[in-house]
């Protein structure tokens, strides 16, 4: 059960329409997912600095049970992430970030339970 969350300082209408679902597709695609189980918020207008400056910037979050744990896997996911954001945001990879958290299934709480017993 991905969860990956895009923040941007970029504003709305720089923001391309449905990328919350080409999100959800890319990151079905690139962890191994099925896209139904893959949750993504997509929330532009920040306020945020990245490289010391408030330059057009993202970062990117991503975490997941098992696919997220190690440099190998991560340095693979980077590398595609880095291909659909650069294209739909337009921004050189020097202006995103991304942070890749491993979690547990008894950290993901679904239909009144943990994932661990689903």
């Amino acid at each position: 059960m991905p969860f990956v969350e895009l923040d941007t300082n970029l504003p709305a209408d720089r923001v391309p329409t449905g990328l919350e679902k080409q999100l959800c597709t890319a990151t079905a695609s690139i962890l191994g997912k099925p896209a139904e189980r893959v949750n993504v918020t997509v929330r532009p207008g920040l306020a945020m600095a990245v490289n010391g400056t408030s330059d057009p910037c993202a970062q990117l979050l991503v975490s997941s049970i098992d696919v997220v744990g190690t440099a190998e896997e991560n340095r693979n996911h980077s590398a595609r992430f880095f291909e659909v954001l650069t294209k739909e945001l337009n921004l050189g990879q020097e202006w995103i970030i991304i942070r890749f958290y491993p979690v547990e299934p008894w950290q993901i709480g679904k239909m009144g339970t943990v994932m661990t017993f689903l």
